[in-house]
């Protein structure tokens, strides 16, 4: 069992990046069940996400658990956005959904 040290949101790409310093054998169960997720779902690599959370925190004015599950689906649309940030009860003006999609655009677009 090991310790927690500190309890902080993050992207799938940091998760895959911490379980991977983890070697397999020394997993357990619910470990290798998330490793598995996020191999699967990650969409960038762990320092793009940091530098899209940041950015999307900045520039757009996005709380850090927002602009890190902004991050974790990766839309590609405008619609796709709305339909994530709807929830949020908090009007997003077009222009920073644009803003948005443009900061997460160097991803996508690979």
């Amino acid at each position: 069992m090991t310790d927690i040290i500190k309890k902080e949101v993050i992207t799938l790409p940091q998760v895959k990046k911490v379980l991977e310093s983890i070697k397999a054998d020394e997993m357990d169960q619910i470990q290798r069940w998330t490793y598995d997720y996020v191999r699967k779902f990650a969409k960038t690599d762990s320092e793009s996400a940091e530098k899209m959370v940041k950015r999307l925190v900045e520039e757009c004015e996005l709380k850090p658990e927002e602009a890190i599950e902004i991050v974790n689906i990766m839309p590609t649309s405008i619609e796709e956005l709305r339909a994530f940030t709807y929830g949020w009860k908090k009007l997003i003006l077009t222009e920073t959904l644009e803003k948005m999609l443009n900061i997460l655009k160097p991803t996508n677009e690979s």
